[in-house]
């Protein structure tokens, strides 16, 4: 296994094991490639969702790892010069 990572698919229940943690990692990357791991013989290898993989724990993915935008808000806070309790709304001139 090496330094595969592993997780739970929810819509199975059934563990993933991931082993392009540069993909899963990248917030450009919708999906990731992993193999499911029931049975004897090694699964072939199938794309995954990142928003459908769970810690084994059960917690969700960080937003930072699927989504490229999970910024924005901050980001638009800071250029506007928006506190973090303002609302998500236009700000500029």
């Amino acid at each position: 296994m090496g330094g595969d990572m592993l997780f739970k698919d929810i819509n199975t229940n059934h563990l993933v094991e991931v082993a392009d943690v540069v993909t899963l990692v990248n917030p450009y990357e919708l999906t990731v490639v992993g193999r499911y791991l029931w049975g004897e013989e090694m699964q072939d290898p199938e794309v995954f969702d990142k928003t459908l993989l769970r810690f084994l724990s059960g917690e969700v993915l960080p937003r930072c790892w699927y989504d490229s935008r999970y910024r924005d808000n901050e980001l638009r806070r800071l250029k506007c010069g928006t506190k973090v309790n303002d609302g998500d709304h236009y700000q500029g001139a």
